[in-house]
Formats: structure tokens, C-alpha cells, sequence
């Protein structure tokens, strides 16, 4: 799990960590960007609703799994960071004026 947080710390210096529900996640002025979990099988990735619809495709493309709440990365295979870097920076443009923590 550090390889992913280490990660997104680096190259999003400006996002602010935070453990909250017992799972690490990033925040940007106060509202959530992504949140990991792990499970037995693979890590979660959760980019909020609005970012599992906008990359429901390219999610199936780069042959991980979906909820309507977060994507599944299987252990045993390759963490595609060019995609969790879409997913970033989608959530940081589309949540920019967001003054609440989840989206309404």
C-alpha cells in the first residue's frame, strides 16, 4: 500500500493525506480526491461515483474490476499509475469549487 500513497504523494504534493474510516485518502481544500483499501485479492481504489462513471470504460480497458464506488486492482496484476493519474486530476478539475467533502 505505501508504493501507491508514496505515489500519489510525490506527484501530487499539493493534495493533503488523511486516514479517516480506517483508510487512507487524499483530500484538496477539504473535499475528497481518492481513497485506498486493501482487501485479500486486491487494492480499492475509490475516486468518488462521478469518477467510476467517467472512466467506466477505460476501468474495463485496463482490466480491472468496478463497483458503482471503486475500482478493483488485483494483486497479481500491474498498477497502471498513467490511469490513477487521469483519475486525480479529473477529480481535482471537477471538484475545484466543491466546498463540501463528498459530492452532492
Amino acid at each position: 500500500m505505501s508504493l501507491w500513497l508514496g505515489w500519489v504523494t510525490k506527484k501530487f504534493p499539493n493534495l493533503m493525506p488523511k486516514i479517516a474510516w480506517n483508510q487512507p485518502m487524499f483530500t484538496d481544500h477539504g473535499t475528497f480526491i481518492i481513497g485506498f483499501s486493501v482487501a485479500k485479492h486486491h487494492l480499492a481504489v475509490s475516486p468518488e461515483r462521478v469518477g467510476i462513471t467517467r472512466f467506466s470504460d477505460e476501468i474495463v480497458q485496463a482490466g480491472y474490476d468496478h463497483t458503482k464506488e471503486l475500482v478493483r486492482i488485483r494483486w497479481d496484476k500491474p498498477v497502471d499509475f498513467s490511469f490513477l493519474e487521469k483519475m486525480i486530476e479529473f477529480n481535482i478539475l471537477d471538484k475545484a469549487d466543491c466546498s463540501t467533502f463528498w459530492r452532492k
